[in-house]
């Protein structure tokens, strides 16, 4: 609402247009009788506060003026002065990204120390670990606890600690974010947002209106959990919505925040709103958090429901991801966005324009609110829908020059990722064909776009994520498909 195929190097080498969900893909496991989508009184997963454990890795001050000799970082290194700074400046960033970070108050010095770190975090099973090393000859006590834990970690080194040799070592270790810095916590806070967003993947309910329902799945490296309810159930909800108050409201909020409205009529909008309100009365009775629908099925003749474009619109802008064609990878990537970014994404179908070299993709719904939930809306136009060619859907205009993000997750037990930058260089408000909400941008890691790692659809959104998607796929042991 207004305010409302080509070859790569890791085996990602495929346009596959992904319209069901398969379990034989291995992109999903299914999970034990019992948990189906069809009782009365559906479980959601338990929403967990993600959880950090951490600790500072040093000798103390005074036993190094005994010995006469500091090593790297030197003598005029204040170590028991340095925990204090940082650990106040831990404890906000904690509070400002809604997460548990405990920092244990005496440094790991000795191995009784560090032994009895070890089996605390066993005992506690955080999300991941905070571990900052003070003292370059206290390397293998940090080396200690990765080898014993494998959490996810990363290591927060200030610059002129460590030798290069050192450096490269930590490199071998999995799961291992290495921040080795003069300025250390913006990357620390990119990864504690990582786990923190991995946390809540992991305690999420997708659900998959598709064809007559089934079982619970989930996707096996996030854990994210799938459960897929019939096609009628949207169809009944959408019957039983009637044009009361608040779908006139919605319907009046679409027009009066569209920057014009080409083909729909005043019907057109006000069932379009009562999609909305069907889709969140089935989130709500099965308690999820984002979904996903085979949308297209009711659109051919003989129709079973108007498009639900406007209603996936309003549910972006408000939070709630809303996924095209029961699409696991594109949905489970916007969800990626909504918990690492807190912004809703664009998924789309992916194309490009051979004689300016830029990528162009387009789709009949898209969030308006691109910036932020907080953000004003982006301008749009209400449109039939561009395949089926009646119903309203939304034509968001993307701001031209706004840097983006592209990215495609492809779920599974050895999952991948394929990320790019660039911006917008133009959208078509009359482009003849396509989908309704287009856009053209530039690439900045390719040459040629024909190079491009694609799935079925494409996920963009607004600003540079590199750094902290790079972040959450090397604290998830996710390969790049694209370097």
């Amino acid at each position: 609402m207004k305010s409302h195929t080509h070859n790569d190097g890791c085996g990602c080498c495929r346009r596959v247009f992904l319209q069901t969900v398969s379990l034989a893909s291995g992109a999903l496991v299914l999970m034990p009788s019992g948990s189906a989508g069809q009782q009365k009184d559906p479980v959601p997963p338990k929403k967990k506060t993600p959880t950090v454990r951490g600790a500072f890795i040093y000798p103390p001050s005074e036993s190094l003026r005994k010995a006469g000799y500091w090593s790297w970082p030197g003598s005029s290194f204040d170590p028991e002065g340095h925990q204090r700074s940082y650990t106040k400046k831990f404890d906000s960033l904690a509070k400002q990204l809604k997460i548990q970070l405990t920092m244990d108050r005496d440094p790991l010095d000795d191995d009784a120390s560090v032994a009895r770190f070890i089996e605390s975090v066993k005992q506690t099973k955080p999300d991941g670990l905070v571990l900052v090393l003070f003292k370059k000859l206290h390397f293998p006590q940090l080396e200690k606890v990765l080898e014993a834990t494998k959490l996810p970690t990363v290591a927060v080194v200030p610059l002129g600690v460590l030798l290069i040799n050192y450096i490269q070592k930590l490199q071998k270790y999995p799961n291992l974010v290495i921040v080795n810095s003069h300025e250390v916590f913006e990357p620390t806070a990119d990864a504690l947002k990582a786990m923190a967003a991995t946390r809540r993947m992991r305690d999420s309910l997708l659900i998959n209106i598709q064809g007559k329902g089934g079982d619970e799945a989930m996707e096996p490296h996030l854990g994210t959990r799938v459960r897929h309810i019939a096609h009628s159930r949207f169809i009944n909800a959408f019957a039983q919505t009637k044009i009361d108050d608040r779908v006139k409201q919605l319907s009046a909020t679409y027009t009066r925040g569209a920057q014009e409205v080409v083909e729909p009529g005043k019907e057109d909008i006000l069932q379009a709103a009562r999609s909305y309100f069907a889709l969140k009365r089935l989130i709500d009775e099965e308690k999820a958090d984002a979904m996903m629908m085979s949308c297209l099925q009711g659109l051919r003749k003989p129709r079973t429901h108007v498009p639900p474009c406007m209603g996936f619109m309003s549910l972006h802008d408000e939070g709630i991801v809303a996924g095209c064609q029961s699409d696991l990878e594109a949905t489970l990537s916007m969800m990626l966005v909504r918990n690492l970014f807190d912004r809703p994404a664009f998924m789309n179908n992916p194309s490009y324009d051979t004689v300016q070299n830029e990528y162009y993709c387009a789709h009949c719904t898209a969030p308006s609110r691109m910036a932020g939930y907080d953000a004003p809306s982006e301008p749009y136009i209400l449109r039939s829908h561009a395949e089926a060619g009646w119903g309203c859907v939304p034509q968001v205009l993307f701001s031209e020059g706004q840097e983006m993000t592209m990215l495609h997750y492809f779920p599974g037990k050895s999952p991948k990722m394929s990320l790019y930058t660039g911006k917008v260089v133009r959208c078509y408000p009359k482009l003849p064909g396509g989908c309704r909400t287009n856009l053209q941008m530039t690439i900045n890691e390719v040459d040629d776009m024909s190079k491009l790692v694609l799935g079925g659809h494409q996920v963009v959104f607004y600003g540079n994520g590199s750094n902290l998607l790079r972040t959450f796929c090397r604290l998830n042991g996710i390969e790049l498909c694209n370097g």
